[in-house]
C-alpha cells in the first residue's frame, strides 16, 4: 500500500498538527502517517473527511493492477 498523504498535505499547504486535531488523532500517529505507516480504517476514513478526498485517493494498493487481473474468468 502506498500513501500519498505526505504529497497531499505538503501540496495543500497544510500542517500536520492541523489535520491531526481536526482528524482527532495524536500528531506521533499523524508524523508516522505521514513517514508512510498505515492507519487502521477508522483513522484513514477520518483524515480522509478532513481533507475532502475518498480513501483510494490517499492510499493506493501497489499491485491493484495484478491482483484484479488476477482469476478472471475468462
Amino acid at each position: 500500500m502506498k500513501s500519498r498523504l505526505k504529497e497531499i498535505l505538503d501540496n495543500r499547504g497544510m500542517k500536520y498538527s492541523f489535520v491531526a486535531k481536526k482528524a482527532n488523532i495524536a500528531s506521533s500517529t499523524m508524523s508516522a502517517l505521514v513517514k508512510g505507516g498505515l492507519p487502521t480504517l477508522p483513522v484513514a476514513y477520518r483524515i480522509a473527511r478532513v481533507l475532502d478526498m475518498r480513501l483510494e485517493d490517499i492510499w493506493i494498493e501497489d499491485d491493484y493492477e495484478d491482483k484484479s487481473s488476477r482469476g478472471r474468468i475468462k
